[in-house]
């Protein structure tokens, strides 16, 4: 009989229409990979050399005003400008071109250089909640901007230059890749069925419960059925809301909340400071409704067997489909179960 738990198969994405082929017979195999260099960092609260801290000078020239909670400033070398000429080069449909037009901005959650997510008070995260709403907002309000995307990339491992607690919000005029699958994917299923496709989604993960990770009076934190990395996590609203700025003052604190419980798992997995790659996805910014869109963050943490060994995308995934050894439902057991401890991180 086929078992989900033993046999080759491929699961779904209805987000994005896309398959991730799961192969839960390969957890047993020996590694012999690459195996990274385990650094335990002991961070200052302040850096001097640090370019994100207060009062210090950034790269590009400009100096850090001496801030006490949330700072965000427009990127020194960002990859979109605003005053990007809107030109366009099209040869025959096959070379095409255009100008894309946009905002890059820091947003740094602490003055503190030594602390990240999981580190911080819920208080704390909730001021950085209200930073990206803000933001959302102000960005979204810029008539030629139709998407926002707020996002962390958390970790050396994950491309971060710098420790000190910050992310990146890209502001683009048209819709980008990623998105734009989602909003094709949750509008045909708004339309086919009268309902949102999460809510829809979520119903069935109650009804089973082996991918829920956490939750609280406001999100849900599961590992989706179709996840591609190895403990990926989303964290969905309970609440049909389509974007941050939807969210009532307790669910930002909810928010917090479960963003705080779900890094504070993750460091206690392996015992290591969790790189990740976490964003929100939240209705478009083109003065539509979006009724189809129901807000969600995806964390896309790299590690795989430990601290050391880390999830490569490459070879079949890259020129066929994803790939993944351990199912979405023991990941979501492990995580559960550090979940349900007292995860509080010193």
């Amino acid at each position: 009989m086929f078992d989900l738990k033993e046999h080759p198969h491929r699961r779904y994405n209805p987000l994005t229409r896309e398959w991730v082929l799961v192969s839960p017979q390969r957890t047993q195999r020996p590694w012999q990979g690459q195996v990274e260099d385990v650094v335990q960092e002991t961070l200052p609260v302040f850096d001097p050399t640090c370019y994100l801290c207060p009062g210090n000078a950034r790269a590009g020239g400009a100096r850090n005003p001496s801030y006490t909670a949330t700072f965000v400033f427009d990127n020194d070398f960002a990859a979109l400008k605003p005053e990007t000429p809107r030109g366009t080069l099209n040869e025959d449909g096959l070379i095409v071109a255009e100008g894309e037009p946009g905002i890059c901005r820091v947003a740094c959650f602490s003055p503190r250089h030594d602390l990240t997510v999981a580190r911080m008070s819920v208080a704390e995260i909730h001021q950085v909640v209200e930073t990206w709403v803000a933001q959302y907002v102000e960005l979204g309000a810029m008539p030629f901007i139709n998407w926002v995307q707020i996002f962390e990339n958390r970790g050396a491992m994950m491309g971060a230059s710098n420790p000190h607690p910050h992310c990146q919000i890209w502001a683009n005029q048209s819709l980008p890749n990623e998105p734009g699958k989602e909003t094709a994917a949750q509008d045909e299923y708004h339309k086919a069925h009268q309902s949102c496709l999460l809510c829809d989604y979520l119903a069935l993960e109650l009804k089973s419960g082996a991918r829920l990770v956490a939750e609280n009076e406001g999100f849900y934190a599961l590992v989706p059925f179709w996840a591609i990395w190895p403990f990926e996590t989303m964290l969905i609203s309970k609440r049909h809301v389509t974007g941050l700025d939807q969210l009532s003052t307790a669910e930002r604190n909810n928010l917090a909340d479960i963003l705080k419980r779900v890094t504070a798992s993750y460091d206690k997995l392996f015992q290591v400071s969790f790189p990740y790659t976490m964003g929100f996805h939240q209705r478009p910014t083109d003065n539509l409704a979006h009724h189809e869109w129901h807000l969600h963050a995806h964390f896309y943490p790299p590690l795989l067997r430990s601290a050391s060994i880390r999830k490569f995308m490459v070879g079949y995934e890259m020129l066929a489909m994803p790939q993944r050894d351990i199912t979405a439902e023991s990941a979501a057991t492990r995580l559960r179960e550090i979940a349900n401890q007292d995860v509080s991180v010193d």
